[in-house]
């Protein structure tokens, strides 16, 4: 990824949070963090990474909410940053988190039965 496009994800992930945490008023949207974003080195579309807290029913809902909502999250980021063209964006579970989580419950769990 450019230099250019490194930049521009870091200014959508810094208003993506904000956009998603204040002007988004769906209910099916849960609690939202914006993990990474991935720009093309056109610049024309950027996919999301998000985490959601709850259950797998809850991070469903959450993705066809923010999938709705698209066209209006373009448009405040296009408000927000100025550029040509704003990306398309394309959202995304971040699974990292939910591995990271179950190596550390298995690591965890491994000493646990190594104390005993």
């Amino acid at each position: 990824m450019s230099v250019r496009a490194n930049r521009i994800a870091e200014q959508m992930k810094k208003e993506l949070g904000d956009i998603i945490g204040q002007k988004l008023k769906d209910p099916r949207i849960g609690f939202v963090t914006v993990t990474g974003i991935d720009v093309t080195g056109d610049l024309q579309q950027a996919k999301v990474f998000i985490s959601v807290l709850g259950t797998a029913k809850e991070r469903e809902d959450t993705l066809i909410g923010l999938s709705k909502a698209k066209g209006f999250i373009r448009t405040e980021i296009g408000q927000r940053i100025r550029l040509r063209k704003t990306p398309e964006i394309e959202f995304e579970m971040d699974e990292s988190v939910a591995y990271g989580n179950h190596i550390e419950s298995l690591i965890r769990q491994v000493n646990d039965e190594n104390e005993q």
